[in-house]
């Protein structure tokens, strides 16, 4: 009898053999070549995660065997003569996998030590360079002096007084009040015959009410500008996503924990910082923390804390941990966002606003309209790269390396992509994780597990509302444009893509994000200069919800003899 497996059964031979070379150059080393402690470290780094992806293949392949293996020997005994395609041990198996946290260094990190990527990014700070100089020797000609005008980026940037007492104020309600009242609720549910946990429930969920109205009523009042709007709320949904972690991880384990007397009810609070996170964790099959002393029934302030400032969004009572900080190196990853910064400005001063500022102006044809798509589409990729490369490597790094937190692993390889399944789950890892592992598998739990598409669409549509909420609240205006695109498009393309294996489909990944990228930023920049342009029609909520540059008529300007 002969047991089906896919082609995939040869990856783990694949990463075995790899394991094999890295540990025979380890056993018979070159005597020429001085190994130092850097060496050391990158083999260390590069042997765990080595390890991680080896496990990981092996546990899935073996999987996969033995599951084909039993439907094989189910088909036989019943008369059929082949096995079934979609074995449910192996779905329910896949999708009960849980986040390990590995030591191990981001992907541009590694690349960047090649000659022939780290050109790539020596071009992109020499385009950067004649930015500079072309607005220099702009100024110069035009005016005769030097002005350096920086009012769009200042402008965006405005009012920061403002964003950090509204962000010191939201990271003090996440600290001083959720973990108290957790905390209190785990300690004392067992004797609170008064206080039923549905209480609890209602009231964590007032406060999350609480946590979105609140900082969006300061910042609507204080009338914030974009930019500075979008750090506030990127920071209030990161901090909801936190204590969300954080209060999920751990219900498990205070509904686990049976009090047997009054001392097991004090909580360690004094754990050493330096030693939060030393070993990598592991979750059990509910999601709970593997890594926690059974006899409390809920961690420490101080691992709660260093969670709020770690660059990942699932909590664990450990992390692994590098041994030193890198200052020289928290200083480069910042600078790279101050220079990205700069990057997205001149992209926008150069491409965006001669192209919409005069929106509502002139007349709108279909010739226009597509001529504008089309000429942002460069410019819009542009600033998804940098964007990309800002956050999720400079900025991710730098309190990666402050915090010594040495999993960096916050994105992969998403620009090689054969499919928009692959593409999702690689561009953004530390949310992608998230919401797996909180709103995917719940749903699974909550759906079954037959109804997985059912379960990936209701994650689509909760990142889709997420995104769109922030742009609602820093434009002040209500296009659910990327909300289509990504709930819409975006969720139809995973299945299109599904099967795609050449590489092809990594140019059609490649040319529908050229695609949506610029339709996005057309159709955002008119509604925004429509807004600006246009006389408000009225001054009611329902202006808000109604696309301005739909209705913003052309009307031109009289020239006086």
């Amino acid at each position: 009898m002969r047991v089906c497996t896919r082609s995939t059964d040869m990856e783990p031979k694949k990463s075995w053999n790899s394991l094999k070379d890295f540990t025979g150059v380890l056993s018979q080393p070159d005597p020429a070549v001085r190994i130092t402690s850097t060496h050391v470290q990158q083999i260390r780094d590069k042997a765990q995660s080595l390890k991680a992806e080896f496990i990981e293949q092996l546990d899935s392949q073996l999987g996969d065997v033995f599951a084909n293996f039993i439907d094989e020997v189910d088909g036989t005994r019943s008369g059929r003569s082949t096995p079934i395609e979609e074995p449910k041990h192996r779905k329910k198996n896949r999708e009960q996998q849980v986040k390990t946290f590995v030591a191990r260094r981001s992907v541009l990190t590694e690349l960047l030590e090649v000659s022939h990527i780290k050109t790539i990014q020596h071009v992109f700070i020499a385009v950067l360079i004649i930015f500079s100089l072309n607005t220099i020797v702009y100024d110069i000609v035009d005016t005769g002096r030097l002005q350096l005008n920086f009012e769009t980026i200042t402008w965006a940037f405005g009012k920061f007084p403002v964003v950090m007492w509204v962000w010191c104020l939201m990271l003090i309600s996440t600290m001083l009040l959720v973990f108290p009242f957790f905390t209190f609720w785990a300690q004392h549910r067992h004797f609170q015959s008064r206080l039923p946990d549905a209480f609890w429930l209602l009231l964590y969920t007032a406060y999350q009410v609480a946590f979105i109205v609140l900082p969006v009523k300061a910042l609507l009042m204080y009338e914030l500008p974009p930019a500075s709007t979008i750090c506030v709320v990127t920071e209030q949904v990161r901090f909801i996503m936190k204590a969300h972690s954080f209060v999920r991880e751990n219900i498990p384990r205070a509904l686990s924990y049976k009090p047997h007397s009054d001392t097991d009810l004090n909580v360690e609070e004094d754990t050493d910082m330096d030693e939060i996170g030393s070993t990598s964790s592991n979750s059990d099959s509910s999601g709970a923390s593997a890594l926690f002393d059974e006899s409390s029934p809920c961690p420490g302030f101080s691992q709660y804390l260093y969670f709020l400032f770690a660059p990942t969004l699932v909590y664990r009572d450990h992390y692994p941990r590098t041994p030193s900080i890198k200052w020289n190196y928290v200083f480069s990853n910042f600078m790279q966002v101050v220079g990205c910064l700069f990057y997205i400005y001149y992209i926008f001063e150069r491409f965006c606003m001669p192209v919409f500022q005069n929106f509502g102006k002139e007349e709108l044809t279909i010739r226009n309209l597509t001529l504008s798509v089309f000429g942002c589409m460069l410019p819009a990729t542009l600033v998804l790269i940098i964007s990309f490369f800002a956050i999720l490597h400079s900025w991710l790094n730098a309190f990666a390396e402050m915090l010594r937190f040495a999993d960096r692993m916050f994105y992969r390889d998403w620009w090689n992509s054969s499919s928009f399944s692959n593409y999702y789950r690689t561009w953004n890892v530390v949310v992608h994780d998230w919401l797996y592992t909180y709103v995917y598998r719940d749903c699974l739990r909550g759906l079954g597990y037959s109804r997985r598409a059912l379960a990936m669409l209701s994650t689509f549509l909760f990142s889709a509302v997420a995104h769109e909420y922030i742009l609602i609240i820093a434009f002040r205006f209500f296009y659910p444009v990327l909300f289509l695109m990504f709930a819409g498009i975006g969720f139809s393309f995973i299945f299109i893509t599904d099967k795609g294996v050449a590489r092809g489909w990594n140019v059609f990944m490649w040319v529908s994000l050229f695609i949506g990228n610029g339709l996005l930023m057309c159709l955002y920049s008119q509604e925004w200069y429509a807004r600006i342009n246009c006389p408000q029609e009225s001054s009611d909520l329902m202006d808000m919800f109604t696309p301005r540059s739909w209705t913003c008529k052309y009307k031109p300007v009289s020239s006086s003899s």
